[in-house]
């Protein structure tokens, strides 16, 4: 499974990229604004920033609901860098959008999933990742483990080549459980997968070692 970090923030991605095990990175709107950028330029400098610290896929959100700005916008993207993936919203010229890109051999991401029919639509139009929201489907009690369960099966019963990225990852048992049933690639924030590292027994295996050490060099 692919690790992508969801975030803008330059520092978090270097250090997940530090860590080796960073895949890729996941972006929007909000999470641009929350690191204080604003102003089409600076979001596209903020984007080149990006792909230079990572190795792979960068995912880049249009800002346009209409089928022509989604394409003026996704064209403008997909021109940075060839890290770029344009992301596009699950709605129907947004399915418009994914079928261009495709045609023009440009890496979509569409966002905003929260059913296997949407999921199954969008790789119908040929993206090359879904997004299902899988923590703001726990947020209104519904799973959304299981909606990536559904997904995989469809995938694998027709053999489409989009990936499952299974977004809005909360914390490591989201992780953990998207590993167990397929899903491709994960993103969440830089904390929930640090918090794979941890273990108490790890803990207290390394402090006695330690003072086991310590013991043998007094």
């Amino acid at each position: 499974m692919k690790f992508f970090i969801d975030t803008a923030n330059l520092k978090e991605i270097q250090e997940a990229q530090d860590l080796g095990v960073l895949d890729g990175v996941t972006t929007n709107p909000s999470l641009m604004a929350k690191e204080g950028i604003s102003g089409k330029n600076n979001v596209l400098k903020h984007y080149k920033a990006i792909c230079e610290i990572v190795d792979g896929d960068v995912s880049a959100e249009v800002i346009a609901t209409d089928f022509e700005g989604m394409i003026r916008e996704g064209e403008e993207l997909a021109e940075l860098d060839d890290k770029i993936v344009v992301k596009i919203p699950m709605i129907k010229d947004g399915v418009k959008a994914l079928r261009y890109f495709s045609e023009k051999g440009i890496k979509t991401n569409c966002t905003l999933i929260f059913s296997a029919g949407q999921a199954l639509l969008a790789a119908k139009a040929g993206a090359s990742y879904v997004s299902p929201f899988i923590g703001r489907l726990d947020d209104i009690s519904f799973d959304g483990i299981e909606l990536i369960e559904q997904i995989r099966t469809i995938y694998d019963n027709y053999g489409f080549d989009t990936e499952i990225l299974a977004a809005s990852v909360r914390h490591p048992i989201h992780i953990i459980k998207c590993a167990e049933i397929g899903a491709d690639v994960m993103t969440g924030p830089l904390s929930a997968i640090t918090a794979l590292l941890k273990h108490p027994l790890t803990d207290i295996g390394l402090e006695k070692f330690l003072s086991d050490h310590a013991k043998t060099n007094a």
